[in-house]
């Protein structure tokens, strides 16, 4: 190699290292400079999604308020008692009988950041007046929701039985909100409400009833003026159409069904030669029948507990056997 190689390959390598010396140099300033952009950025979206939680928290806070606003009650007792009253208005306001419908308190049940509460209905009444109860709790501005809704045919032509849950939201903890009367979405006489019309004008849950034959007269006997007067009615003429219970307190409904008015009885009253004791809301079988019933009263007659079922007459009083009394019957019997 010659002394101009040697002076080139100089200069060279002098070019290289001092590349290589510049990006070091450039490597070692800068990169602090990026840890700090990165841990700025970092620390942007952080901020920025701690910014996006709280605007989502008071979104949410705002929205269970409005909720909360259509709710009957900060409490269990509140909300149960608000929604009874209520559920007795709009079955006054239904044009139905209220001594033909039972409300019995459905158990609470718990569930995340509330508790559900409301009412087993169950009554009879006309199918037009049935459907303007359902149309005015399905269509209620409270927070509910109706289930287990039945519709079947009931003891006389052109009634139906219904029965369904009434249920509603305690939220635990509630929140501070100034509550205020709900208006009503709809109105009886609304568009809405005709709508069903076709509905009751079919009357699909009447039966087909035959009509009876006329009984032949007896000779000497009469019911007219200056006859013989009517025999008394018997307890088949009597029937138990309601078993409410409020704040505690049970009563039995007896329809007279000559004189079409309705009695009420509570326990210690005397009823179908029995003092009534207690008002059994279990379900259970009905003698005689695969069917359900949800409630009966209890009379002791002597010794003994005889039962009536809802629905039926003073004259299907049946006795009880010691493993079908309620536990505080049998207890107290022993």
């Amino acid at each position: 190699m010659n002394q101009r190689e040697k002076i080139l390959s100089a200069v060279v390598g002098g070019i290289v290292a001092v590349g290589v010396i510049g990006f070091g140099v450039r490597a070692a300033l800068l990169q602090p400079l990026r840890d700090i952009d990165k841990r700025i950025k970092a620390s942007q979206e952080k901020f920025e999604k701690i910014n996006a939680e709280k605007r989502q928290f008071f979104a949410t806070e705002d929205h269970v308020k409005d909720v909360a606003l259509k709710t009957f009650g900060d409490t269990i007792d509140q909300a149960s008692a608000t929604s009874g009253e209520i559920l007795t208005r709009r079955i006054l306001e239904s044009g139905l009988e209220e001594s033909e419908f039972t409300r019995t308190p459905a158990s609470p049940r718990k569930i995340k950041g509330a508790q559900e509460i409301g009412w087993i209905v169950q009554g009879e009444g006309p199918l037009t007046n049935i459907v303007n109860l359902l149309f005015i709790l399905e269509n209620s501005p409270y927070l509910h929701r109706l289930e287990n809704l039945s519709l079947t045919t009931g003891e006389s032509v052109g009634l139906v039985k219904t029965r369904f849950r009434f249920l509603t939201l305690v939220f635990d903890p509630a929140p501070d909100v100034q509550r205020k009367a709900l208006a009503d979405k709809f109105a009886l006489d609304s568009p809405e409400r005709r709508a069903y019309d076709d509905l009751i004008a079919r009357d699909i849950l009447r039966p087909y009833i035959k009509r009876p034959v006329p009984p032949a007269p007896r000779p000497g006997k009469s019911s007219g003026p200056g006859g013989t007067p009517p025999p008394a009615p018997g307890p088949e003429s009597f029937k138990v159409v309601s078993l409410s219970e409020w704040a505690g307190q049970p009563e039995v409904h007896v329809l007279d069904g000559p004189a079409q008015k309705t009695k009420r009885y509570k326990l210690g009253d005397e009823l179908a030669g029995g003092t009534i004791v207690c008002i059994d809301y279990r379900e259970l079988p009905v003698p005689d029948s695969f069917a359900l019933s949800e409630s009966r009263v209890i009379l002791k007659i002597g010794a003994d507990y005889w039962a009536i079922e809802r629905g039926k007459t003073l004259a299907d009083k049946h006795k009880l056997s010691a493993e079908q009394l309620p536990r505080e019957i049998a207890n107290a019997a022993k």
